[in-house]
């Protein structure tokens, strides 16, 4: 069996959370015996290494542009980085001349999504949807930004998306998998007659099992001796980094050790920015790390996961929160904003809290657990780890991916076969 990914964008060196799961998807089909193509957008050459390939990936990257004139470099990588809708000619030839293809999986919506659509029909092979970020299941006023990004320029890419049926890609699917209940429920509403799963992420839990905080603490040696408190994501405002860093003051006069830890690709230049000025008039700076980006599965990555005393989640939106599931991994306890994802991952006091960001009070209040209560932490690192074993293992996700394709294909060689 031989899969299509597509993306509509890839950059080893802004490495984040969609990233990651592919390449754990990638990673448990091959070892079940499927082959993955990721089809994405060309970058500038890199000498930065390539997890995707790495994992035995093939990579083919494809021309591709932002079509809209009258606006500058920097708004066309701003539009890109946040999820401008790119358009490409090369992507439907390189999918029709490639021979062999059982799925067309595609990881976005908007052209590219609706290029692997009209190229899975013209083959007749399934198309697969997966919903990463959330569709219908955002805070409305980051829906509708994500809807109408302001630019200022003009948009001439409208023919082409109604070419390749863009706006058709969730009504036709062959299969849409989201990765929690609430965004399925509103798939399902807004697209009846859909096949629509609800298909979590995973983890390679044996990353997990062998020690590497030696090699965090070489990196970092700040770190020694103190209470790590990790935020891992990429620095975007939707992580929403800025607000950990706001009550990082009155954190520090409850917990003095603390020293917060900032890990992630920054995808936003001007949020990333403000967030380190912040830091500054706030007289932080011996207090809080910015590691930059970390490659998956990287030792000091891995490292610092095992060396915290809490990973938070400060996020305006997280659908799933594959965080959660590397913490709980590394046996570390989860503090982590109640949105969607990591409400339905998270049973508040049993393997890990939740808090509101309006009531930063109930945050507080969850670190302080968290930091000192070792009865409480270890009931809740022992459920979490439990979890993550029996129901988020990167095999155990792939086979049920794998058994999705097998059974698409199956219909599909049945439809045609009786027309």
């Amino acid at each position: 069996m031989h899969v299509a990914h597509l993306l509509r964008k890839y950059n080893p060196a802004e490495w984040g959370g969609t990233e990651t799961v592919l390449r754990q998807l990638c990673d448990g089909l091959r070892r079940s015996g499927v082959a993955s193509t990721v089809y994405c957008p060309a970058i500038p050459p890199t000498e930065v290494a390539d997890p995707l390939a790495e994992s035995g990936c093939t990579i083919r990257r494809f021309k591709a542009f932002v079509p809209v004139w009258g606006i500058s470099e920097e708004q066309r990588r701003q539009m890109v980085a946040v999820g401008g809708n790119l358009l490409s000619f090369d992507l439907p030839r390189m999918l029709w001349w490639q021979r062999g293809l059982s799925v067309i999986h595609t990881h976005t919506l908007g052209r590219i999504g609706g290029i692997g659509l009209t190229l899975a029909r013209r083959k007749g092979i399934p198309l697969v949807v997966t919903i990463h970020g959330g569709v219908y299941d955002l805070p409305e006023p980051l829906r509708k930004s994500f809807a109408s990004p302001q630019t200022g320029g003009l948009e001439w890419g409208k023919p082409f998306g109604m070419l390749f049926r863009a706006r058709r890609v969730l009504d036709e699917a062959d299969a849409i998998l989201t990765c929690n209940a609430r965004e399925a429920e509103l798939v399902r509403r807004n697209h009846p007659g859909r096949k629509v799963i609800v298909q979590p992420h995973g983890v390679p839990a044996q990353v997990y099992a062998a020690d590497h905080r030696a090699a965090a603490l070489a990196a970092f040696p700040q770190l020694r001796r103190r209470d790590v408190v990790l935020s891992l994501g990429r620095i975007d405002p939707v992580k929403n980094q800025r607000w950990i860093v706001e009550q990082l003051p009155t954190l520090l006069q409850r917990h003095p050790n603390v020293v917060l830890v900032l890990a992630g690709a920054c995808t936003d230049e001007v949020y990333g920015a403000d967030l380190d000025r912040r830091i500054v008039e706030l007289g932080l700076g011996e207090r809080v790390v910015v590691t930059g980006k970390l490659p998956p599965a990287d030792p000091r990555l891995v490292g610092l996961l095992q060396l915290a005393r809490v990973v938070t989640l400060p996020s305006i939106s997280e659908t799933f929160g594959l965080v959660i599931l590397e913490a709980w991994a590394a046996a570390t306890p989860v503090v982590s904003s109640r949105t969607s994802g990591a409400a339905a991952l998270i049973e508040d006091g049993r393997n890990g809290w939740l808090f509101d960001l309006d009531r930063p009070e109930n945050f507080h209040r969850a670190m302080d657990v968290a930091l000192c209560d070792d009865a409480a932490r270890a009931a809740v690192v022992a459920a979490g780890r439990e979890r993550v074993l029996a129901k988020y293992d990167t095999l155990v996700i792939a086979g049920d991916v794998r058994r999705l394709y097998e059974n698409l294909v199956e219909e599909r060689h049945a439809l045609r076969h009786s027309a």
